[in-house]
């Protein structure tokens, strides 16, 4: 067997991997030594079926089997004596497309090979990282939100007539062609106008009604309405209006509290202050990686495999197509051509993803199996009354997997550097670091 390079240019790696055609023939011998003692034919024992007969009825498959698995071998053993790590799947290609047993196999082989990376010295890193405090007016803000929600709000009697944010009590019924249907009734129900709770203008019907009064509200289901047999229909429903209530905001009290799960008023402010904490410390952390990694972006320099940088700047324009053309939900559409912006923007990705995912073996940063099944339950939250088969999917789909654990990976080695580069605390308003959060948004 032997191994010829035949490009050695920049990251981009050639070679022709020859094995004789006795190699070959010897390596198929192997297999059918090894299957022998169990093999059983008509008119022999078993075990003794001899070894030309079985070379003419297995030969054939196990010579393709013994041709990959010595072009693999061969490849393999080459990758670990010179310590290339592929970016991508080698490419290969029988030389011979005429090729027959008893020839020897020549197969071309290319691939680029992932660039050797300098240690960073993280210590040599500045960030500045923005902290915030939940003050009282934050706090007031949050409580005053929750006060006005709808577990909050309760609501009371009024003469006036309905407005918007107002609860209706009612009897309704609904009909199509003058004839009832399915669903479309119910007594003494509750509905908080601008709630967008029914179909489209069944709301805005009920505005300026009062206690007492009867009325016919004309609405038309949407096209794309669940009940196929409703869907593009137009409905008279019926209304009798029974009550009209107004929204009675809550006082912030202790009571308050307890609705929201906190023994008093003061707990239900630590909770707050505790959340919008966390929630400004995520922020702040956004804004901080940010920083880390262009800091990281100029920090390096190597070179970057071509077919990575064009793959991302192929997927970067196509996503960004579609964004442009929300319309068009597949794929038939012109060959998008990505733009030296796409190219810049690709290799800026490619580059630190290299380099994270460097200095992440090199430091051995793990994720762990706790921690990706933390995250699988996250997904599945999404997909309410689907989490068995959110789950199936997930443990079928290695792909999909390896989506998730990439950002968790990401995220360990982004704090394995903030451990050990120059960070400084820096307290800030809420407003400079919204400002800093929207200029990350712009970019």
């Amino acid at each position: 067997m032997q191994v010829t390079e035949t490009l050695n240019e920049g990251l981009k790696r050639g070679y022709t991997i020859t094995v004789t055609a006795a190699e070959l023939d010897a390596k198929v011998d192997e297999k059918l030594k090894e299957a022998q003692p169990s093999v059983e034919m008509k008119g022999f024992r078993k075990g003794k079926v001899p070894m030309a007969l079985l070379r003419k009825q297995f030969g054939q498959r196990l010579m393709g089997e013994s041709m990959q698995e010595s072009i693999d071998g061969a490849l393999s053993s080459h990758l670990e004596e010179t310590g290339d790590r592929p970016a991508a799947q080698p490419q290969m290609k029988m030389m011979d497309e005429n090729w027959k047993e008893g020839d020897d196999i020549v197969v071309d082989v290319s691939y680029e090979k992932l660039p050797e990376i300098d240690a960073v010295d993280f210590k040599k890193i500045k960030l500045e990282r923005m902290v915030v405090k939940a003050d009282e007016a934050s706090v007031k803000e949050a409580l005053d939100n929750l006060a006005a929600s709808p577990q909050a709000v309760s609501y009371e009697p009024k003469k006036t007539q309905a407005k918007k944010d107002d609860q209706v009590v009612l009897d309704f019924v609904g009909k199509v062609d003058g004839e009832p249907f399915e669903g479309g009734a119910a007594e003494d129900y509750p509905l908080v106008l601008g709630s967008n709770s029914f179909i489209p203008g069944f709301e805005d019907g009920l505005l300026k009604v009062k206690a007492g009064d009867e009325k016919d509200v004309e609405v038309t289901f949407p096209e794309d309405y669940q009940a196929e047999n409703l869907a593009g229909k137009k409905a008279v429903f019926t209304c009798t209006i029974k009550e009209v209530k107004g929204p009675k905001k809550p006082d912030l009290d202790d009571e308050l509290a307890k609705k929201f799960g906190a023994e008093d008023l003061e707990g239900l402010k630590s909770q707050i202050t505790e959340r919008l904490e966390a929630e400004y410390s995520g922020a702040s952390r956004a804004v901080a990686k940010r920083g880390l990694l262009d800091a990281l972006d100029n920090a390096v320099s190597f070179d970057l495999p071509a077919s990575l940088v064009d793959a991302e700047a192929g997927q970067i324009a196509h996503q960004l197509w579609h964004d442009d053309n929300p319309d068009v939900q597949g794929h038939d559409h012109p060959e998008i051509t990505p733009t030296e912006d796409h190219i810049k923007l690709a290799e800026r990705r490619v580059k630190l993803g290299l380099l994270l995912a460097d200095i992440g073996q090199k430091a051995d940063v793990k994720v762990s199996d706790q921690e990706m099944t933390q995250a699988i339950m996250n997904q599945a939250r999404q997909y309410p009354g689907q989490e068995r088969q959110f789950f199936e999917f997930v443990q079928q789909n290695a792909e999909f997997r390896q989506q998730l654990q990439a950002p968790l990976f990401e995220d360990k080695v982004v704090d394995h550097i903030f451990e050990q580069a120059d960070v400084t605390d820096k307290e800030v308003s809420k407003d400079d670091l919204q400002k800093a959060v929207e200029k990350l948004e712009e970019e």
